[in-house]
């Protein structure tokens, strides 16, 4: 019998759950989009943003989804022909390196696995040999949404630096953004994307990059951006409508403000990180717990490692699908597919999930979802061992 009527929580990593004041926000007549409201809104977002991403250089907005970010990161630095460093931990590192090679840049991949962070010392062993300098940016994902691998962005920055390299520090934050602790400053990166369906609660269609002043110097020898991606006028607009090079996203954008608002004016980055750390390690609790008696694992073994804001677990195959399935027909519970991790065809595709805990997540949502994990491991006869949701429930209570 489906007991799933009702609100649905989706545990999927992005898009996330978004607040009711955020839809109630968007949920309003079209504005003028040439002055007045709309103008003053936009001025209100742009130190908030920088704000989330610790940073007090330029931001570029785009209507795009991260990928489309990932396009504009490498447009507005980078010529045809350059040479890029993809440091790869997952799915995405891949995609990022495969998007810059589709735009004529020639790309050199280190992949350190599926659940392993990129190893600083290899990269500064490979950022030695370039004694040319040839390479013009190293592409890093701080976590990979796939595999849920958190990777050192300061250690990384650290390796470009202790070999004297001039290479860029491309950062893709798409799944850390306003989850993990991220300091695009303090780090050291050059540039850094996100989009707005995960941590920052609102719907898919906003992209965004930062860039600071070195990555800006960069752009005067790019050639692979078009009007549409130019960084240029995005951060420094004549006119209202370059903001968005056209018609601006006017209900994102009201969105976009009054998810700011719970987020910078509020909660505060800084709770918002120590909040999803310990809803973060709640979740893992009960993952170790359950494998205890059977062969569910979390994917990364070493929790200095693991996400914040998502957690990729693997289990003998088929039972993840089945899993995921008997959850979302009969719980109202969807949880993410393990994108990535096993070649398509492959029926050990089958064996891997992901739950996300990013954004507008509290205890009483994470402890539910893993009662429904618990109910699904019984209905469907999965071994498992015993006490998870009392572990999760100790980490919630802070013990």
């Amino acid at each position: 019998m489906p007991l799933s009527h009702g609100r649905p929580y989706l545990a999927i990593p992005g898009p996330s759950v978004i607040p009711d004041r955020v839809l109630q926000a968007m949920h309003r007549p079209a504005p003028e989009i040439h002055g007045g409201a709309m103008v003053d809104l936009l001025a209100g977002l742009l130190p908030d943003l920088r704000a989330v991403a610790r940073t007090r250089h330029k931001v570029a907005m785009y209507i795009s989804n991260g990928h489309g970010a990932w396009e504009a990161a490498i447009a507005n630095t980078l010529s045809r022909g350059d040479k890029v460093l993809a440091l790869a931990t997952g799915r995405f590192g891949h995609g990022w390196a495969e998007t810059a090679q589709a735009m004529g840049v020639e790309v050199e991949v280190i992949d350190f696995g599926k659940r392993a962070p990129v190893d600083p010392n290899r990269v500064a062993d490979r950022l030695a040999e370039d004694r040319a300098h040839e390479i013009r940016a190293v592409t890093l994902v701080h976590v990979d949404t796939a595999t849920s691998v958190k990777n050192d962005v300061a250690a990384v920055r650290a390796a470009l630096d202790a070999s004297g390299h001039p290479a860029l520090l491309l950062v893709d934050c798409i799944a850390s953004l306003a989850c993990d602790r991220f300091e695009m400053d303090a780090w050291g990166a050059d540039v850094m994307i996100s989009a707005c369906q995960k941590g920052l609660m609102v719907p898919p269609g906003l992209g965004f990059v930062f860039f600071n002043d070195r990555a800006e110097a960069a752009r005067a020898r790019a050639d692979l951006a078009t009007a549409y991606w130019d960084w240029r006028m995005r951060a420094d607009p004549e006119e209202f409508y370059q903001y968005f090079w056209g018609t601006a996203p006017t209900h994102h954008l009201y969105g976009l403000r009054a998810a700011l608002d719970m987020l910078v004016h509020e909660e505060g980055i800084e709770a918002a990180w120590a909040r999803h750390e310990r809803l973060a390690r709640a979740v893992w609790a009960a993952f170790d717990a359950w494998g205890q008696g059977g062969s569910l694992e979390l994917n990364v073994a070493e929790a200095a490692h693991r996400s914040h804001a998502v957690t990729s677990v693997r289990i003998d195959a088929p039972h993840g699908t089945a899993l995921r399935e008997w959850l979302a027909e009969t719980a109202g519970v969807t949880l993410g597919i393990g994108l990535g991790m096993a070649p398509p065809g492959d029926p050990a595709w089958h064996g891997y999930f992901r739950i996300a805990h990013m954004g507008h997540v509290n205890a009483h949502m994470v402890l539910g979802a893993l009662g429904a994990i618990e109910a699904g491991l019984a209905a469907l006869d999965l071994p498992h061992g015993k006490g998870a949701l009392e572990a999760a429930a100790a980490v919630i209570a802070g013990r």
